[in-house]
């Protein structure tokens, strides 16, 4: 993702008030629009990818959701769809469902998004895109519960705030 894409800029209330260019989206903190999938496999288990080095926001940090910024003019059920499959490479996903919508701040970090949260399950063999994963594995939720809690992975703040309001509504 290049810091020219252009990207929506919404208000506090989601409403688009204009466009800019991602690097001045971060730069200038203007409230965006992203999406999170949670992907699970057959087995119940949950996709957990390690982010690239080379990324704008959280490089090489631990995700467990797949996911990205909404493109200017794109929803974000055609985003969902779209991310998941880049991230996963596979083709052929089912849509994801949505679950809720936040509006997440990241402490001055590069400003508020709105963030759509999602669930789909994928039953297809993944070949992560190199250029957004680093590692990848299918995590069960006892293995994820542990790996939240024992410190040794960074994980990326804006996730963790999704997957804390997805145990309150009892979907971890």
């Amino acid at each position: 993702m290049s810091a020219e894409e252009i990207h929506d800029v919404v208000d506090e209330h989601d409403r688009v008030i204009g466009r800019a260019p991602r690097g001045e989206v971060y730069a200038r903190g203007l409230i965006h629009r992203c999406v999170f999938v949670r992907v699970r496999d057959a087995e119940g288990r949950t996709f957990v990818h390690r982010r690239t080095p080379d990324k704008m926001l959280f490089p090489s940090q631990y995700d467990l959701f797949v996911g990205g910024v909404v493109a200017a003019g794109e929803s974000y059920d055609e985003a969902a769809l779209r991310e998941a499959e880049e991230e996963l490479g596979v083709t052929g996903l089912p849509m994801p469902e949505p679950v809720l919508k936040f509006l997440y701040d990241s402490g001055g970090v590069a400003g508020k998004w709105w963030s759509a949260v999602y669930e789909v399950r994928c039953e297809l063999p993944v070949d992560p895109q190199v250029e957004e994963v680093a590692w990848h594995g299918f995590l069960t939720d006892e293995e994820l519960t542990a790996r939240l809690g024992d410190g040794d992975w960074e994980w990326v703040p804006d996730g963790t705030a999704a997957y804390e309001r997805l145990r309150a509504l009892g979907k971890e």
